[in-house]
């Protein structure tokens, strides 16, 4: 187990580097998951490349933060100050990021764009939560601070994953599995918060030039493709995937597509000098 002190705070990280190419690649999970939601794609790609994921502050395995609401400007803080200290500022990274995630990849890329050597976004959006989620997602944080997040575990399953692995017998063992990797920590909802009241960034994604690439599972509701394809419109360049069979979680639900599909994205890109 690695830990790392950044930004004030204590951060869980793995590091199964450096792979055979030089290059870095990030993982930024999304809410209620941890660095374990990329377990996949690390496992096919950690042999060329050196691949950091993180849990972030307040969530996973990382040091709880005892104020109502992690700001997402505070975790892509942390982001930054994890990849100077584990890289370094002159050496730019790969940086993949799922729904919360990829709020602070679009940040770090728009705003440190010396960091980014390229941009992985998956299930993600440059707008704020729609107003349609906002009393829901409220509601639910008030019986996790309650009750803790299995009494809303229910809830929460059909937001986060498709149909497709919802509705296989074959696959319930995962989705428990699953339910059990989201409902580990009481304080969650702090996180949640963080999410539910950040800024809007589409006005900055002309900042950004890295290669971009963007994945949507074509059964997400919490971020539904059409957001992706506004993200695309905005983002110079990027490239847009859909996952078939796939919710807002594709790295686990779909993995091999996934995987298949970051690793033909990155094959394109010219070798650093």
């Amino acid at each position: 187990m690695s830990t790392i002190e950044v930004n004030g705070t204590r951060l869980y990280y793995e590091d199964t580097g450096p792979g055979s190419t030089g290059e870095t690649i990030v993982f930024s999970h999304g809410l209620l998951w941890s660095a374990e939601m990329f377990e996949p794609q690390i496992a096919a790609l950690r042999g060329r490349y050196r691949c950091i994921a993180w849990d972030h502050r307040g969530q996973g395995r990382s040091a709880e933060d005892h104020r109502n609401t992690i700001g997402i400007e505070l975790v892509w803080h942390d982001a930054m100050h994890l990849i100077e200290q584990l890289v370094g500022p002159r050496t730019p990274v790969h940086f993949c990021g799922l729904s919360m995630g990829g709020f602070v990849a679009m940040r770090t890329a728009a705003f440190r764009p010396e960091l980014v050597r390229s941009l992985l976004l998956l299930e993600t959006s440059a707008d704020p939560e729609p107003l349609e989620n906002v009393g829901r997602y409220r509601m639910l944080t008030r019986a996790v601070r309650l009750f803790g997040p299995r009494v809303v575990m229910s809830r929460v399953l059909p937001i986060m994953l498709g149909q497709a692995i919802l509705t296989d017998p074959a696959r319930r063992g995962e989705v428990e599995r699953f339910a059990g990797l989201m409902s580990r920590r009481r304080d969650i909802w702090r996180a949640v918060n963080g999410v539910i009241d950040r800024a809007a960034v589409h006005g900055e994604l002309q900042r950004i030039t890295a290669p971009t690439l963007i994945l949507v599972g074509e059964e997400d509701v919490a971020t539904r493709p059409e957001k992706s394809e506004r993200l695309a419109a905005g983002i110079r360049g990027s490239k847009l995937v859909r996952i078939p069979r796939a919710g807002h979680s594709s790295t686990v639900e779909e993995p091999a597509s996934v995987t298949a599909a970051i690793e033909s994205f990155l094959s394109t890109l010219p070798p650093i000098r």
